[in-house]
């Protein structure tokens, strides 16, 4: 398959925004990675997937797991491309959960898969749904990664595309000062 171009794709498809932005971390950008506008095309998600399938082969693991809502589709056909079992972990009470009769054997090698990570908060929320299990959990796959290297000494990421957006907190926002109305598109409440 020939290389991708993420960010080319992501404008493609309207999955590239700007504006005024609350992401699911709680800061605020002027950037926002929609990529479930890439979902509706699954020959783009599959060679998505299959890119980062591609980087996982140095990794020795068994399974993908995926946090829902966002990642589970993107999750879904890394483990088909990778040749892995595949699950995913989801909010109940608004605490991410390993459900549905969902079982992880203790030391079974598990890729975390997101579509977006800022400050990986979702995939830390992941591992700890998962912690009973005592998986060990041997890297993260993302589409997108925003975490600007402040997270190497956490766990390995392996990304297809790295970018650095400007991010702020909400406290001292100059979007919010200069009254840019603030979206939230994510699907965390």
């Amino acid at each position: 398959m020939d290389k991708i171009d993420v960010k080319e794709l992501l404008i493609k498809y309207e999955g590239l925004l700007s504006g005024h932005f609350c992401l699911t971390s709680g800061l605020h950008s002027d950037t926002y990675f929609q990529c479930a506008k890439l979902y509706q095309h699954p020959d783009v998600v599959e060679k998505l997937a299959y890119s980062l399938a591609q980087q996982l082969k140095e990794i020795d693991f068994d399974t993908i797991v995926a946090p829902a809502i966002g990642a589970v589709i993107f999750g879904y056909e890394v483990a088909r491309q990778a040749g892995k079992r595949n699950l995913f972990v989801e909010r109940k009470d608004n605490i991410m959960q390993l459900r549905r009769g969902y079982k992880i054997e203790k030391g079974e090698r598990i890729v975390i898969i997101e579509d977006v990570i800022t400050t990986a908060r979702t995939i830390f929320e992941t591992q700890e749904a998962i912690k009973e299990f005592d998986p060990a959990v041997k890297g993260v796959g993302c589409i997108v990664d925003r975490t600007q290297g402040k997270l190497d000494d956490k766990f390995k990421i392996y990304s297809l595309l790295k970018s650095s957006p400007v991010t702020y907190e909400p406290s001292n926002c100059p979007l919010c000062k200069q009254g840019i109305e603030l979206v939230k598109p994510g699907s965390r409440k």
